[in-house]
């Protein structure tokens, strides 16, 4: 398999400190490239100025740098695909913003929250099991009047087609989803005026012309609606692997905010080979939880070993 255009990211959110599951994800998506020979990008994705702060990035560089996992191009490094934060991407996001428009996708949504989770079926998308947004039907005159009527910016949203997008993950296996009736037509930008996740990740991923995705299962099904995204805005598809979720021992997802198992933590109690050692043997790279340096686990990294199923930690990580 040719490698030169192998291309991955390690795209944190700086809104507090890496916890282990951040690790986890930071560790495979490093071992996938660089058992690829290929090039890998570290992309701060700081979009909600009310939670990510320039302090958190800097100590994520840092606790990547202490466990060994080193980066080619992006935050820090520099190269010729910045800006590397979502923050300062903004103008870039509008530009496709506006391609999107130019193609009668787009249109001004009202709905608050709270009407969105009323309309909303469960396990499904934005609005409801059919994806219908009332505001999607708004002649151009009713917009506005809502406009008027308002008194407040609308959130956008992007129209889906009544389509099914397929593929195959790299861990999950086969993944589909019907576009319309499983996530509905999706915000792509905030009423706050910040932009949405789906499209900036989308665009930002096609820009740095990102092959390989590695992240956590909980964005599985995100995976169809930025497929579809990337191919409506002239991007080449990326593959994807999304690897099985860290749990707390109550089964809860590991959380920055709770302060699960963080790098502060972590690296009172262990050195970087024996984080890494622990890491590996749950994910099912190694027979046992010896320690490791990262460089040790490439030459028999395989996705094959990797286990589908979310892990459920023991506390003390692990006995």
């Amino acid at each position: 398999m040719s490698t030169e255009a192998v291309r991955g990211r390690f795209a944190p959110t700086p809104s507090g400190r890496m916890h282990l599951g951040n690790v986890l994800a930071a560790l495979l998506a490093w071992l996938d490239i660089r058992s690829a020979d290929g090039t890998l990008i570290l992309r701060m994705e700081d979009l909600d100025p009310d939670r990510c702060r320039e302090e958190y990035a800097a100590q994520i560089l840092r606790d990547l740098e202490w466990l060994g996992l080193d980066w080619d191009e992006g935050y820090g490094a520099g190269g010729p695909n910045g800006p590397y934060r979502q923050s300062r991407r903004k103008d870039l996001y509008m530009d496709y913003l506006r391609r999107l428009e130019s193609l009668g996708l787009l249109y001004p949504c009202w709905c608050t929250r709270s009407q969105r989770l009323a309309a909303c079926a469960p396990h499904k998308g934005d609005i409801s099991s059919d994806g219908a947004c009332p505001c999607r039907s708004f002649s151009q005159d009713q917009r506005r009047k809502k406009m008027a009527d308002q008194g407040r910016p609308p959130a956008w949203r992007v129209a889906v087609p009544a389509e099914t997008i397929s593929f195959t993950d790299g861990v999950q296996w086969p993944y589909s989803q019907q576009l319309e009736k499983d996530c509905g037509d999706f915000i792509v930008r905030r009423s706050d005026g910040v932009i949405a996740y789906q499209l900036a990740v989308t665009v930002d991923d096609g820009m740095m012309g990102i092959s390989h995705v590695v992240r956590g299962r909980d964005l599985l099904s995100s995976t169809p609606r930025q497929l579809w995204l990337s191919g409506t805005l002239g991007f080449s598809p990326a593959s994807f692997w999304h690897t099985p979720m860290l749990l707390a021992p109550d089964g809860r997802r590991l959380s920055k905010r709770d302060l699960d198992m963080d790098m502060e933590y972590l690296r009172r109690l262990f050195t970087p080979e024996d984080l890494l050692g622990r890491l590996s043997f749950l994910l099912g790279l190694r027979p046992d939880a010896s320690p490791v340096s990262p460089q040790e686990l490439v030459a028999s990294f395989s996705w094959d070993k990797i286990q589908k199923n979310d892990i459920v930690l023991r506390d003390p990580f692990p006995v």
